[in-house]
């Protein structure tokens, strides 16, 4: 079978981009990784000489023009994404992206009009999704074992404070937590509950990051189109709390499900059946998936790499897709607006699919 050329923007040892290393060595993945880009050439030339990779560039625009490169991988900071990803579907690339997809409107409405145009497959990096706590979750949804879904929450929680040592443009640029940390909440209760039509939210900024100046810790109460109703929490300024890292609770007529995961530890599901009479928890462990990056998200990026390579053979469309990206950035778009008014604010969801 022919191989999938593989091309990265913003790749470096200590980042998201490095978990695409580990592809090689999944017997059932096709891809080859052929082209890789960053901002600084004394780190890139070394670090694709121990990947084996012979081309490296640190103009982005180079590597989405190269005839080697099929599949576009976008790992960069957050307010680049929009720039990087309109490069390579406009170069006919198929793209993965990293969440947030983009940090703003305008960029949300550009890229779904230009992937729509150009009739390319973008799949949106979203790695809660593919976690095996949360894949159980969706099984169980899909099969009804919980009914019919009444209401749901979930968080993701992060003391950032060592993550911005190893990954300064956060604080420099500085990255919107809003898109970069609470989109990951809002896009697996979007998966369950479909489009988000009010939001009324609240933020305030912590004080244990001086440096920081936006906003870091965050409520979000949701209303979506079916009537279903939601909290979404995500706080990055905090001592860490005696919880998991994320977390999702589904209510439905039949049971309540929980699901947990923290990086490079244990997760488990739970979840209590209306039908057995005795209402104790079934719990189910999940082993931690511990790989070469930083992040311990190696085996969630395969899966997503494996769910893109079966979309390229199979002709199907990727989820999260562009659109399911785009509103999930939607929902943050109204959140800031709801934080600047007071008010709840209805979310812009007229994307064409």
């Amino acid at each position: 079978m022919k191989k999938i050329g593989l091309g990265v923007i913003g790749i470096n040892p200590t980042n998201m981009g490095s978990t695409t290393s580990l592809l090689a060595g999944v017997p059932t993945l096709n891809y080859e990784l052929r082209a890789v880009c960053a901002k600084r050439a004394d780190v890139l030339a070394k670090y694709a000489q121990e990947l084996g990779v012979t081309y490296w560039t640190t103009d982005y625009r180079e590597l989405v023009q190269r005839q080697d490169v099929d599949v576009v991988a976008v790992y960069s900071p957050d307010h680049l994404h929009a720039e990087h990803c309109l490069a390579a579907v406009e170069a006919n690339k198929h793209v993965i992206c990293t969440k947030p997809m983009v940090t703003n409107l305008e960029d949300a409405k550009k890229l779904v009009k230009a992937v729509k145009e150009k009739g390319v497959k973008f799949l949106v990096g979203q790695t809660m999704r593919f976690d095996l706590q949360f894949l159980t979750l969706q099984q169980m949804f899909e099969d009804e074992e919980l009914g019919e879904l009444m209401a749901s929450e979930a968080y993701y929680i992060h003391d950032m404070r060592p993550v911005y040592d190893f990954t300064p443009w956060r604080l420099e640029a500085p990255q919107d937590l809003m898109f970069g940390g609470v989109v990951h909440p809002v896009d697996i209760l979007r998966c369950f509950s479909g489009d988000v039509e009010e939001v009324h939210a609240y933020g305030s900024k912590g004080q244990l990051t001086p440096d920081f100046p936006l906003m870091n810790n965050f409520f979000l109460n949701l209303k979506f189109k079916n009537g279903q109703i939601a909290r979404a929490m995500g706080l990055y300024d905090v001592v860490h709390p005696p919880i998991p890292m994320m977390q999702v609770i589904l209510y439905g007529s039949k049971g309540t499900v929980r699901a947990d995961f923290t990086d490079n530890e244990e997760g488990s599901v739970e979840v209590v059946l209306d039908k057995i009479p005795l209402k104790q928890p079934f719990k189910m462990a999940c082993p931690p998936e511990t790989d070469t990056s930083v992040y311990g998200h190696g085996q969630t990026v395969i899966r997503y790499m494996s769910h893109f390579q079966e979309c390229l053979e199979s002709n199907l469309e990727p989820s999260p897709n562009v659109v399911d990206g785009a509103k999930s950035v939607a929902v943050g778009v109204a959140a800031w607006e709801s934080i600047r008014t007071g008010k709840p604010v209805k979310v812009f969801n007229e994307f064409p699919d």
